[in-house]
């Protein structure tokens, strides 16, 4: 598995504090070895991210991303569930 990083996703996640960062590469690491590993509630998206998933970062933080391939991962999003959809 490979993942790829949009320029959206790399400023979001610069602005969010140390401890989510910390938290982020951790769930990454877990997506690399199982993407669909119980802690990540790994989800299909709906309206307005229809073909896009989000993994679970932290009780309040998610991580929006696309398949490009099955093999290939690209991250679009990082924020709060309320902030990413109101």
């Amino acid at each position: 598995m490979k993942i790829g990083y949009a320029k959206s996703f790399d400023k979001a996640y610069a602005r969010h504090p140390k401890g989510v960062q910390e938290k982020f590469k951790e769930r990454r690491n877990l997506f690399l070895e199982n993407q669909f590993h119980p802690l990540l509630e790994n989800h299909a998206l709906n309206h307005p991210y229809e073909g896009h998933r989000s993994i679970n970062v932290t009780g309040n933080y998610r991580a929006i991303f696309k398949m490009i391939t099955a093999d290939f991962a690209y991250f679009i999003k990082i924020d709060t569930h309320p902030n990413l959809y109101r």
